[in-house]
């Protein structure tokens, strides 16, 4: 647990602080390791900023004294820089600054209430590409765009028979080993975050990953994947994603249709038929219900394109 008994080490040096700050976010939150390094890539950045400014590596002392001009100094050099960022990039830097500066208050009781005065960029917030259904079905009976080995068709199958009817990631889907076959009704999986939720299993999707298990020709192994790629190691995701892209063309589907289309269809398919929201949350491990809320948008998105089309006034 962070106190506030420890004296705050006004000489620390900034890089000194964002360890400890690394070090509680893989550690006490337990957060995704790519998290964590995102999180470091974003500060030590900020930091790299002000020892130019400073011409000094920042002490703790010097982040406390920053103002609201340095903090917009920042953002602006991110903006228009040698690599100018997104709006989205910008607004994900300044919530990592923050979260540092809300550790180093809640550690150090160091504060500095300049940052609260800086407000990050709008975004325009995308929306999901989902399929359509018939779209979703064409790309699971397909399996394969040529005349691929039996075994190979009936694992691509089943891959996007997870990702679709259960709404995995293809990371989650990927992740399964041989002691997770045969599939039971429900399987508890660890996403995002180390985030773990139940996800209920269709017989459809346990009969394709036993179909894909009946033909493949190598041995399933319980602590090795349960899907293969064609000389028997793991499979990537990179394959799969192949394999949907010469799919889409061969169906004539449009560029948004990826695997990871799959788990946005899933969700907008589940709520255009009457899914509860806070449900498909869960089902999709969403941290937050803004995130799922995302899947009303298209969904009224879609009515008022049908309502376009078929209205005799339209």
């Amino acid at each position: 647990m962070l106190g506030k008994s420890e004296k705050p080490p006004l000489k620390m040096d900034a890089h000194q602080a964002l360890h400890f700050f690394l070090e509680h976010l893989s550690g006490e939150r337990r957060l995704a390791e790519k998290t964590v390094e995102a999180y470091a890539r974003d500060i030590s950045d900020f930091i790299a900023f002000q020892t130019a400014h400073l011409e000094h590596i920042p002490t703790l002392s010097d982040l406390l004294d920053l103002s609201a001009r340095d903090f917009r100094a920042y953002l602006a050099y991110r903006r228009r820089g040698d690599t100018p960022l997104s709006s989205t990039s910008i607004a994900r830097h300044l919530s990592a600054i923050r979260t540092f500066y809300r550790y180093l208050e809640r550690r150090w009781s160091i504060k500095n209430d300049a940052i609260a005065l800086i407000k990050g960029p709008r975004s325009k917030r995308s929306l999901p590409k989902a399929l359509s259904v018939d779209g979703a079905r064409e790309l699971m009976q397909a399996g394969s765009f040529d005349d691929k080995l039996p075994w190979i068709e009936a694992r691509n199958i089943a891959v996007m028979s997870l990702l679709y009817g259960a709404g995995l990631r293809i990371s989650e889907a990927l992740s399964l080993t041989g002691r997770d076959f045969p599939l039971a009704e429900s399987l508890m999986l660890t996403g995002k975050g180390n985030k773990t939720r139940l996800v209920p299993i269709l017989p459809v999707i346990q009969d394709s990953v036993a179909e894909y298990v009946r033909l493949c020709p190598y041995d399933l192994v319980m602590d090795e994947p349960l899907f293969r790629g064609l000389r028997g190691k793991p499979l990537q995701a990179g394959i799969l994603q192949k394999e949907i892209r010469h799919l889409r063309a061969h169906l004539g589907l449009p560029e948004t249709a990826t695997p990871h289309a799959l788990r946005h269809s899933f969700a907008t398919h589940l709520l255009a038929g009457g899914g509860d929201l806070r449900t498909i949350q869960q089902l999709l491990g969403h941290e937050s219900l803004s995130t799922t809320q995302r899947y009303t948008d298209v969904d009224a998105k879609a009515l008022m394109s049908v309502h376009k089309r078929a209205h005799p006034r339209a």
